[in-house]
C-alpha cells in the first residue's frame, strides 16, 4: 500500500483529476486502494497535505477549493443564498464574513479553516430557486437574485434576521420576487416584500 500511495504522487493525481475536495471513498476509488488504506493516508497526512473539513470531508491544501464549493459540500443539499449571495448580486452594499446558505435540514454551522459557513432551514416546497455556476472548475449551487433577496426577507419576517436598510432592488425582476415569495405561503413575508419593492 504504502509504495502506492506517496504523498507527491497523492498530491498530483489529485491535481490532474481536479479533484479539490473528497471523501475517504472518493480517494479510495480514485486511487484503487482498500477503504482502510485510504483512511489511514488520509488522517496520516491531515497535518500536512490535507485539510479536515468536517468528519468524512477533506480538500488538498495546496490547492483549496472556493468558499462556494466548500458550502456545497461541506451540508448537503444547501445552495447559496441569503447575505452571501445578495453582496455578490450587488444587492447589499456590505462585505459579507460567513458563507450563508440554505437547505431543508436543520440549522447549522460550522467554521472551516477560519470561515464560517451557516446554514437556515428552509420550506421543502420554497427549495427551488437556484442556478449552477462555474467556479474555479467546480460547479456551485448559488440562488437567483430574486431568490436569495426573498429567503433573506423568510427571516427578517420571522424576526431571525435584521432588516438592511441599504438594499439596492433596482435590478430585481419584481414578477420573479413575487413567484418566490408565494412559494412561502405566508402573508405577513407577502406584505414585507411588497413593501421593500
Amino acid at each position: 500500500m504504502e509504495r502506492k500511495l506517496k504523498p507527491i504522487h497523492v498530491q498530483q493525481v489529485l491535481k490532474d483529476k481536479g479533484i479539490r475536495l473528497f471523501s475517504p471513498v472518493e480517494f479510495q476509488r480514485s486511487f484503487s486502494v482498500s477503504l482502510r488504506a485510504a483512511q489511514e493516508f488520509i488522517k496520516d497526512h491531515s497535518h500536512d497535505i490535507f485539510l479536515k473539513m468536517r468528519n468524512g470531508l477533506y480538500a488538498l491544501r495546496t490547492e483549496m477549493p472556493s468558499e462556494g464549493a466548500i458550502a456545497n459540500r461541506l451540508y448537503a443539499p444547501s445552495y447559496i443564498s441569503f447575505e452571501y449571495a445578495m453582496a455578490r448580486y450587488g444587492l447589499i452594499p456590505e462585505s459579507v464574513y460567513a458563507v450563508t446558505s440554505a437547505t431543508t435540514r436543520i440549522t447549522r454551522e460550522f467554521v472551516v479553516n477560519n470561515k464560517s459557513f451557516e446554514y437556515a432551514r428552509i420550506k421543502k416546497q420554497a427549495y427551488r430557486g437556484y442556478r449552477a455556476e462555474k467556479v474555479d472548475g467546480a460547479t456551485i449551487l448559488i440562488a437567483e437574485p430574486e431568490k436569495a433577496f426573498v429567503d433573506y426577507f423568510y427571516f427578517v419576517d420571522l424576526k431571525l434576521k435584521r432588516l438592511n436598510n441599504r438594499l439596492n432592488v433596482r435590478r430585481l425582476n419584481k414578477k420573479v420576487v413575487m413567484e418566490y415569495t408565494a412559494l412561502f405561503n405566508r402573508q405577513s413575508l407577502l406584505k414585507l416584500v411588497r413593501e421593500a419593492l
